[in-house]
């Protein structure tokens, strides 16, 4: 009886295959393992409510019963990740890694948590020069006999991952998702788009598509749909034979290339005619044959793919030079980059050009049999896509070493409230933790225990949110108390946002949650709360301990969420003294939570504040600009979030409640994978 009643024992208590209990004596067993298994539990059901630091203490004190057993171990790392403790976490994958054995599956995907994790070194990273990229997939233009589209020649990404792909040859726009699946098409008006080319984004959202046969620019909707032109063919002012590439600047000046006219013409936000330029003048002997344009900083870069240069202009079309004469093979588009970059499409080439320097460096090339690589442009996803106008097709290309490492997938949460009814909430990132948007149920599989979950329903994608929460951190410091004008523009700056504000933190001596009344407050109720009282404001005023306050405030919220600090500038003596910056940094950056710097009095900033908003995808925030703080927050509601919510129907035994249930999360986008794997505990029966 003994061999079977240890059986018993080690499925009512058996943690995931790993038995949280030890047979001692004639029908005894290891207390320690009963208190390992039930501190284990409450461990993971904190983390489930995304109690961090109550998680970490359950799994300490279970770890206390079973030393080096492995899932402890593996959630105790999970658990300090999450609280932004990454050395911490490493350490205790790595015992972890060392307990499962070098065989195991759950070796396999920890170990690539640990490359991810240990390789990144911060958030948005723009083109390294060390990056090689490579072809992904494709989007073909034709499919087995069905043709999809003919000579793509640029194409324009989308936040939702989704791309407008401009078809020349058959006339039309195209948008395609993530999966290659086609979900949209605009011909134009009753006429039709004749011979579409390039197509660009203004600030108000409308869509302009240079139509190269039609002489014109037709402008468009942010869905796609027509509205009218600009301009008609012919050799006058504001007329274009052949229109090809655009630019809009940063007033929302439009700027056309003009390739049977060899020059620019340019036009206002309104549509009207301003000048052109790009003809011969002193020291300049004109454009032969434009190509690619794209505006930086009051400059405009042209490209001539017959001189094979790329020439700088003035705004008001004034040559000012050369920036690049040799090293080209027949430039065509200029896409800017958000690091200020160009990225240049050169015959089969995709290059980086950097304005400043000079300098050129290839990324990658299509060695495909027929390759133009007419435009390409950086998609939200860490991707290039590059139009194949020869090939017929719009190739992915991705940086070499994400494909290698593939994807970075975590289970974030798993919700058993509706037990057997699951759900589970899967982050979704490349290796630098830029969030992977655009996916739908073909790209997930849930299993337990190897098997497909049952019924598994794909709910939510949190990129297609409009709403974000906001957690506003008040600076406590002496300089603070004398700007309180500036606070109260600064509180009706960010209610004006429309984000829901989820909380006011004092990061007094003693942090704590300002009181305000109701999920909607007023703007009175707001800037009162906000101002505090004299005795709020103290020269040992906690930034570090506000920062976790605010922080944890946003976990179980809105996924699009930021943490808002009104401050002086300077951080104090004890900004510190419980948590590191790059811990506060990691805390933010592990569960999604953007930090702006909202700055009083025209104040700078301390450079930890900057280092916080650049960790995390936020800025610093001037009262003093025109347009104030409003519209960079409203952003908040569109900004990539790479987080979805799926469902599933469990099927596994619970032991009445008290069995640990294991759910893996697998991911696939096209050459590219990745997969996580956890548990939970079901309600008790």
């Amino acid at each position: 009886m003994r061999p079977a009643y240890s059986l018993l024992i080690a499925l009512v208590l058996g943690l995931g295959g790993i038995a949280f209990a030890q047979e001692s004596g004639i029908g005894g067993f290891d207390r320690d393992a009963l208190a390992a298994r039930e501190e284990f539990r409450l461990g993971v059901q904190a983390y489930n409510r995304s109690a961090f630091n109550e998680a970490i203490l359950s799994f300490e004190r279970s770890l206390s019963f079973r030393p080096g057993e492995a899932l402890i171990l593996d959630w105790l790392g999970r658990a300090y990740y999450r609280s932004g403790m990454e050395d911490t976490a490493l350490r205790q994958w790595r015992s972890a890694v060392d307990s499962y054995g070098p065989s195991s599956r759950e070796t396999l995907v920890l170990s690539s948590r640990i490359e991810t994790v240990r390789n990144r070194r911060s958030l948005f990273s723009s083109l390294d020069d060390e990056i090689r990229y490579v072809e992904a997939g494709t989007y073909p233009g034709i499919s087995g006999d069905v043709r999809i589209y003919r000579q793509p020649t640029t194409v324009l990404p989308l936040d939702d991952g989704s791309v407008w792909v401009v078809a020349y040859g058959s006339n039309e726009i195209v948008r395609i998702d993530v999966n290659g699946i086609v979900r949209q098409r605009q011909r134009g008006p009753l006429n039709g788009f004749d011979r579409p080319y390039d197509m660009v984004r203004g600030s108000d959202g409308r869509l302009y598509l240079s139509e190269f046969r039609g002489g014109r620019v037709s402008i468009l909707s942010s869905q796609g749909e027509w509205q009218g032109y600009i301009g008609s063919k012919g050799r006058g002012e504001g007329m274009f034979i052949g229109p090809q590439n655009l630019t809009i600047d940063d007033a929302g000046y439009l700027y056309v290339v003009d390739y049977g006219n060899k020059r620019i013409s340019k036009f206002d936000p309104d549509g009207a005619f301003v000048l052109s330029f790009g003809g011969r003048s002193e020291g300049f002997a004109g454009l032969l044959s434009p190509t690619g344009i794209v505006a930086r900083e009051g400059r405009i870069y042209a490209a001539d793919s017959l001189a094979r240069r790329i020439y700088i202009f003035d705004s008001d079309g004034d040559y000012l030079g050369i920036l690049i004469s040799e090293g080209l093979h027949g430039p065509e588009s200029l896409t800017l980059l958000d690091d200020g970059r160009i990225l240049a499409a050169d015959a089969n080439r995709l290059l980086i050009i950097d304005p400043n320097s000079a300098l050129i460096r290839e990324l990658g090339l299509l060695g495909n049999p027929r390759v133009r690589i007419a435009g390409a442009r950086a998609d939200g996803n860490g991707n290039i896509l590059a139009a194949n106008f020869e090939g017929d097709e719009v190739s992915v290309m991705t940086p070499l070493d994400d494909m290698a490492a593939g994807l970075f997938v975590q289970i974030e949460r798993v919700i058993s409230d509706n037990f057997p009814r699951i759900t589970v909430e899967v982050q979704v990132q490349d290796r630098r933790r830029r969030p992977i948007v655009g996916l739908d149920a073909r790209n997930f599989l849930l299993t337990e225990e190897g098997r497909a979950a049952g019924e598994q329903n794909f709910l939510t994608a949190a990129f297609r949110s409009e709403t974000s929460d906001i957690s506003i951190l008040l600076d406590r410091s002496p300089t603070a108390l004398s700007m309180q004008p500036d606070l109260n523009v600064a509180i009706r700056d960010i209610q004006a946002a429309g984000s829901r504000i989820v909380s006011l933190i004092s990061a007094g001596e003693q942090p704590l949650r300002e009181r305000i009344e109701g999920t909607a407050p007023s703007l009175s109720a707001l800037t009162t709360a906000a101002r505090g009282s004299s005795s709020s404001y103290s020269l040992r005023w906690r930034f570090d301990m506000g920062l976790r306050l605010a922080a944890t405030d946003l976990l179980n919220g809105a996924k699009k969420r930021a943490v808002v600090f009104i401050s002086s500038g300077n951080l104090g003596e004890l900004a510190f003294e419980q948590y590191g910056l790059s811990e506060l940094a990691a805390y933010l950056a592990n569960n999604g939570i953007i930090f702006y710097g909202v700055m009083l009095g025209g104040n700078p900033a301390a450079e930890e504040i900057r280092y916080l908003c650049e960790q995390t995808g936020g800025q610093v925030l001037s009262l003093y600009r025109s347009e104030g703080i409003t519209p960079v927050l409203k952003d908040l509601n569109t900004k990539a979030v790479g987080s979805y919510i799926l469902s599933y129907r469990t099927g596994l035994p619970t032991d009445f409640g008290r069995a640990y249930l294991p759910v893996e999360a697998e991911v696939y986008l096209m050459e590219r994978s990745g997969r996580d794997a956890t548990g939970y505990f079901p309600p008790i029966e």
